[in-house]
């Protein structure tokens, strides 16, 4: 059996599997255990033919707050090398997520910031309380939102992206929905209720058959290969490589304002 350390998972045991990220204290950054742990689910549970939908929820006042502190103060040390394999660790995890045979409905609250904005971009639904915010932060850091960018351009399309991929600015769940990030905004006392009605119909469904509808979709949709995957792996490597990106990271541990701001 495995014993999650950054993960909380419940069946109700109607095949309907309950995820929710349990880093609380961190705001649910993903750290380099929790990328591990949800690469794990998605090709364990989310490819178990018993598993009819998995709804992805996160611990505490937000979602997801994006790269893990320590991680980020990790790769500012690292060689290329060592930062392209810890990029390419996040780059599966969301591929794992993304191609899961179950459909993935994300329940999303308080803030979904940075690699946030990526797990709502994998869900197949991503649910939303009125009062989410939303941002693709990495400029603010020196960085660029790399990994994350395949399924980001996917869901919202480059002329809907590029409102919110260079700027670091932070939208609403309504902003949101209108890029296409959020399928819909429920209040807070309906997301039960609205997360049982997108889950319920798929168990009456054959799941062979959604699963080869999930992939057939996917494979309609913007290419997202290996070489597209590399390719966002080295451009984040080369950020990092870059002084704006010492001097941002720096300045955010720090707490205060970079050279540039």
């Amino acid at each position: 059996m495995t014993v999650w350390t950054t993960l909380d998972l419940a069946d109700d045991g109607r095949g309907i599997v309950t995820v929710t990220l349990n880093r609380p204290e961190a705001r649910n950054a993903l750290s380099a255990a929790m990328i591990s742990e949800l690469t794990h689910m998605a090709r364990s549970v989310g490819a178990a033919r018993s598993t009819r939908v998995i709804v992805l929820r996160g611990a505490g006042p937000v979602f997801c707050a994006g790269g893990d502190l320590r991680w980020m103060q990790d790769q500012i040390k690292a060689d290329r090398a060592t930062r392209i394999a810890e990029a390419r660790k996040l780059a599966d995890m969301l591929r794992a997520l993304n191609e899961m045979p179950c459909p993935l409905i994300g329940a999303i609250h308080g803030g979904a910031f940075g690699g946030g904005v990526g797990l709502a971009c994998v869900c197949d639904v991503a649910l939303s309380l009125p009062d989410c915010r939303f941002g693709l932060t990495e400029t603010r850091l020196g960085l660029i939102p790399a990994t994350i960018a395949p399924y980001v351009l996917a869901r919202m399309g480059e002329g809907a992206a590029r409102q919110v991929f260079m700027s670091s600015r932070l939208f609403s769940a309504t902003e949101a929905k209108e890029l296409g990030v959020v399928s819909r905004i429920v209040p807070e006392a309906q997301l039960s209720a609205q997360i049982e009605a997108e889950a319920a119909p798929y168990l009456s469904t054959s799941g062979s058959a959604v699963a080869a509808a999930k992939a057939m979709a996917r494979s309609l949709g913007p290419d997202i290969t290996d070489a597209v995957i590399d390719a966002s792996i080295a451009r984040l490597a080369d950020v990092w490589e870059t002084p704006d990106a010492a001097e941002g990271i720096a300045a955010f541990l720090e707490k205060r304002r970079p050279d540039w701001s």
